[in-house]
């Protein structure tokens, strides 16, 4: 897989509610969970999209974007 495209960067922030469920682990996003939205608005956890930046270079949902 070629690298050369950027990652994408993100807002983080802390939910104030508890917002279903991140569709990279699968578990309940809660209230208190460190969360990272990308630009697409796309909410995940913030270790769970740190990890999947590791190896992808794009949102798990939009990847041709």
């Amino acid at each position: 897989m070629c690298f050369s495209k950027p990652r994408l960067h993100y807002n983080d922030d802390v939910l104030s509610r508890d917002s279903g469920e991140c569709s990279i682990c699968l578990d309940d996003m809660l209230q208190g969970d460190t969360i990272a939205r990308l630009p697409c608005l796309c909410v995940y956890h913030k270790g769970c999209i740190d990890e999947w930046f590791e190896v992808n270079r794009s949102c798990p949902e939009h990847p041709t974007d």
